[in-house]
Formats: C-alpha cells, structure tokens, sequence
C-alpha cells in the first residue's frame, strides 16, 4: 500500500480510539518549535509532566500550558549537585562541559558552545519525582546527559512505552556517553532500537557550502532516538499498552507497520478488529482526498 504520510488523520480518528496516556518531557524548552507529540496531544487525552530548569524557558511554557500540562524547574540526573555550564547558545547548556575539539571540527559550534559562565544546580532522580509515575511516553533533551537520567528512572522505564532522546555520535561533552551506550542500557530494559527522527549531519570545516553553518555532509554528528517495547515481547504488555503505543507511535512518527502489528495483537486479546478498522479508514481517507 502506498500512502502519502502528511495526509494520514489522528489514530483516534482512524480507531475510534483515544486512550489516555501521560507524556514525560524532560528538557522541554520550546526553542525548537513545536514538539513531535503535539498531535498526540491536540487528541485531548494526553497529560504532560516537562521539566525545565531555564527559569525565561519556564516561564514561556507556564505562560501557554493548558490544564493537561505540569511544568516543573527541577533539571534532571542522578539527584547530585553539578556544574551547569551556560553557553552563549542556550540549547548548549549542560551539565556536562562542552568538548572544544570536537565542536571546533564544525561551523558554528564553536560559538555557540562558547562556556558564558557556570554555576552549581541540584539534580533530581527520575524516579524520586512522583509526578512521572505511570509515564507511557519519555522524551528527552537534555544535552548529552540522556542516558544519566534513564539509569536513575529504571522505575519510570518499567511502564515507558517509547522513548525519543537525543543520542550523539561524537562527543559534543567530554566524556558523554554516545548513540551505542544509550542503546545497549535500553536494551537492557526491554526496549529495541525503533529510528532516528531526524538524523542530522554537519559539515566538517573547512568546507563551506554558501555560507549556511547548518549545512550538512557526510559526517553524521547526532539524532534523535525512538526506542519502542521489544516487538517480540508484545505478550508482556497489557492491552491498554498495546493500544497506547500504538497511538503514540501513529500521531508522533507514522509508524504504520508497527502499528497495524500492535493492533493485531490487541485484536487477538480482545477479539476486536481494530486492525482492520484502521487500514480501511486509512485507505479511505487517503482516497478521498486524492478525488
């Protein structure tokens, strides 16, 4: 079946389906635009817990949250206190220092990775904040210390679903842990690597191309990661969970064929043909609007 992505509808509109679910988001700066659950969370039945310890950031995402949002100031780790270094792009800042020879390879970097000032901030535990109990959704950005935060919310990653975090490939911080190390810990969890979304590159000065710092070539610099439920475990996962990863994985990603995989399972727990309800809701729309 060839179906045009973009004009695929909501998993609640293709089902009759919308179940309730809660979204972590930890590093929940807005400076990127819109979040890639935003559709997810337009269905009305989706709760967001976001922590950002930016106070100017916090006060964007408190000045527009609806009553589904909780957005808290704590910056997430291993509960210790850390250096935070605060570049001159705020999307740099981190827990970890910025690695000066690797950013000097590429356009950019160097400037906005350029160390302003630091200070001393506390961290807190995934697992010790009881607002993220239940998380069915975990997304995480928080400049290289993603995989901190997930071994201290092995609790949170017992209910966790799906996980999007941004993994790098080179060491953006000294001594971050890299794509393979995130990997193999979540593996470890239950979780199988799911795609990058997106993967980027960035071109290696000297070479310029028109002047554009955000140009890319061959060197793959980072990504952002899914990582979903192992796919050859779907019978350690309730039909509620079953129903909610396969919503969250049609309105965030369009992962079709993972989906319909779920919904089959779901069907042979419950008797219902929610599978075959969403593939002919599906081709009927895409029809309709090719008429």
């Amino acid at each position: 079946m060839t179906t045009p992505i973009g004009s695929i509808p909501p998993f609640r509109v293709l089902t009759g389906e919308n179940p309730p679910l809660k979204i972590v988001d930890v590093g929940a700066n807005p400076i990127d635009g819109p979040t890639d659950y935003a559709e997810l969370f337009a269905g009305g039945n989706a709760e967001v817990v976001g922590f950002e310890p930016n106070r100017e950031a916090m006060a964007r995402l408190n000045a527009r949250k609806s009553s589904r949002e909780t957005y808290l100031p704590h910056a997430i780790g291993d509960g210790e206190r850390h250096k935070l270094y605060i570049c001159q792009w705020e999307g740099m800042t981190s827990i970890l220092e910025p690695n000066e020879q690797v950013l000097n390879l590429f356009h950019g970097f160097p400037d906005w990775g350029r160390v302003l000032s630091t200070e001393e901030i506390d961290t807190r535990r995934l697992d010790d904040v009881p607002e993220t109990a239940g998380a069915d959704y975990i997304k995480l950005d928080i400049q290289g210390a993603a995989l901190m935060a997930l071994r201290h919310g092995a609790s949170r990653l017992a209910d966790a679903l799906v996980i999007h975090c941004e993994t790098e490939f080179l060491q953006m911080y000294v001594g971050q842990p890299l794509f393979a190390d995130v990997e193999l810990f979540l593996r470890g969890h239950g979780f199988m690597f799911h795609r990058f979304h997106p993967l980027v590159s960035r071109m290696v000065q000297p070479l310029a191309m028109n002047n554009d710092v955000y140009a890319g070539m061959s060197q793959l610099f980072w990504a952002d990661s899914v990582f979903i439920r192992d796919l050859t475990r779907l019978d350690a996962l309730s039909e509620r969970q079953l129903l909610v990863m396969a919503a969250i994985l049609h309105d965030c990603y369009r992962s079709l064929d993972v989906v319909m995989r779920l919904l089959i399972a779901y069907g042979e727990r419950t008797g219902r043909d929610l599978a075959g309800t969403y593939l002919t809701n599906m081709q009927q729309s895409t029809t309709s609007r090719a008429a």
